[in-house]
């Protein structure tokens, strides 16, 4: 079932993006060689409780976990792409890093991602977190009131052809509100003006993410982490979106972002906690 939220939900499932784009800000800039994972995890938690969020993570036991998930981060490294375990690593130099997270604040909820180079990047690193993100503005701007789910899978499909990235279907958007799943699929690749229609006050998560060499993936022993099959870096890029009469309204920006600067912020140059 699909709830269209008034124009007052969204603006409630306003209030926990903006908290989500500050604290995924937050630890994008707290992340530089040798700070070790569980110090991000550890911040994050501080922060959600600090607030008086929810984290949508915990305890989260789908049918392809081994759970429950007992994190509020998805810290995902290098070849890892989606549901990485908060673990005791140091981030090295180079390293590419993918931050994933959903909130709830009084019953609403908001899902966002990044990824980004911590230390010296490597070229091929930032044109993959820049295809992600580019892919992932290209969709906001097709989610359109009046076009098709389509549109948007269409346009992420786009971008990843365009820079020479396959797309896996396994896993895409969705949409989210009340809880953090709910439906419809959005499919990381697809056909426009096909589809569900949209619809003022459908409420999404949009997140393309992209391997560099392969669109297989592989799940590690702990039944969460998801792997490129082939090793090759990987990269997230997500943002929560309304959609509404007047277009789609990104509920997650981080602060100062916009979606002209969205796809240079590949790069941390922060100190350690």
């Amino acid at each position: 079932m699909i709830e269209l939220k008034s124009a007052a939900e969204i603006g409630l499932m306003a209030v926990t993006g903006r908290f989500v784009g500050e604290l995924l800000a937050e630890l994008r800039d707290a992340s530089a060689v040798g700070v070790n994972l569980m110090d991000l995890e550890h911040l994050a938690r501080r922060r959600i409780k600090e607030r008086g969020a929810e984290s949508c993570y915990w305890d989260y036991a789908p049918s392809f976990g081994r759970g429950p998930f007992r994190n509020v981060l998805c810290l995902s490294v290098n070849d890892a792409v989606l549901h990485g375990l908060p673990h005791k690593y140091v981030l090295r130099d180079g390293d590419l890093l993918s931050i994933d997270m959903a909130v709830g604040i009084d019953g609403w909820v908001t899902d966002s991602a990044l990824s980004f180079v911590v230390g010296t990047p490597e070229p091929s690193d930032l044109r993959l977190i820049e295809a992600t993100e580019v892919a992932l503005e290209a969709a906001i701007v097709a989610a359109q009131p009046g076009g098709r789910i389509g549109d948007i899978s269409a346009a992420i499909g786009a971008v990843a052809r365009d820079y020479g990235y396959g797309v896996n279907m396994e896993f895409g958007g969705h949409g989210l509100g009340r809880t953090m799943h709910e439906a419809p699929h959005i499919a990381n690749d697809g056909r426009p003006r096909r589809g569900m229609k949209l619809e003022p006050g459908l409420t999404i998560a949009i997140e393309p993410w992209l391997c560099k060499t392969t669109d297989k993936i592989t799940f590690d022993d702990d039944g969460w982490t998801i792997r490129s099959a082939d090793g090759s870096r990987t990269a997230h890029s997500e943002h929560t979106v309304a959609i509404t009469a007047s277009g789609p309204e990104v509920l997650t920006r981080r602060p100062g972002e916009t979606a002209d600067s969205h796809h240079r912020a590949g790069q941390s140059s922060a100190t350690p906690l």
